[in-house]
């Protein structure tokens, strides 16, 4: 069953989102050359402790970081560790956030000083992939509008989607009903009503869709090695244009 918030309870969603929108912005911020992913995390931590929240990351189902930190390759659930970022990566921040029993969920890729043009378009597209699933998040829609407008964005620029890993509905727990493939044909599946809240969440490769579970039983890579871009935002179904509740 999709569960229809109560006024209240997006007030809470509210909350929870700006907490874990502003700790991926600070966090984006000190993405350069140089820094490790786990000197990220640390700082991550900080800011949440600072807003009297908690990481809904660290712990679950036994995942052992405070963010998930996934360069390059790593499509998500990338652990924080003390590989140094340099010139020309890619780094995806996923930031979970619980306040006040509520979840806060989002994403963004962040470029450090790359020139390669397809690299910079890959970032673009899920950027704008993103938007155009947020877009299509509206009363009355079918929940695989969502999936395909995302899908579409991502393959006329030449790219493939992410098949293995999907959107989801959050709340008071991090994954409730419903799932969000980032792909599918429109008019399918539950339709959307004002009150339900989801994480939308493109994911996409460069060049194959194939992805792998390393042995740390976490960090999901592509196969083919290439880069992968992850975009994500906590939104509310409203009746008019969906409300991003992950910004600052």
């Amino acid at each position: 069953m999709i569960n229809i918030k109560t006024a209240d309870e997006l007030e809470c969603m509210r909350a929870s989102g700006r907490i874990a929108a502003t700790v991926r912005d600070a966090v984006a911020e000190r993405i350069v050359s140089g820094v490790t992913t786990l000197e990220l995390s640390e700082y991550a931590g900080e800011l949440i402790k600072s807003h009297d929240a908690e990481s809904a990351f660290l712990g679950y189902h036994g995942y052992p970081g405070i963010i998930c930190s996934s360069v390059n390759e790593v499509v998500v659930h990338g652990i924080p560790n003390d590989r140094l970022i340099e010139t020309g990566d890619i780094v995806s921040i996923d930031v979970g956030v619980r306040f006040n029993g509520f979840i806060g969920d989002t994403a963004a890729t962040v470029m450090v000083g790359v020139t390669d043009p397809k690299v910079l378009k890959l970032v673009e597209v899920t950027r704008s992939a993103l938007a155009k699933g947020i877009a299509a998040a509206v009363d009355g829609a079918h929940l695989s509008d969502v999936s395909h407008a995302i899908e579409q964005e991502g393959i006329k620029a030449g790219f493939t989607i992410v098949r293995e890993f999907v959107g989801h509905g959050v709340g008071r727990e991090m994954h409730e009903e419903p799932q969000i493939p980032n792909f599918g044909p429109p008019g399918k599946g539950p339709i959307l009503r004002a009150g339900m809240t989801m994480a939308i969440e493109p994911m996409i490769n460069m060049g194959k869709p194939g992805v792998k579970v390393l042995d740390d039983e976490w960090t999901v890579v592509t196969r083919d090695n290439k880069y992968s871009a992850h975009c994500e935002h906590t939104i509310a179904v409203t009746d008019g244009a969906a409300e991003i509740l992950t910004k600052v």
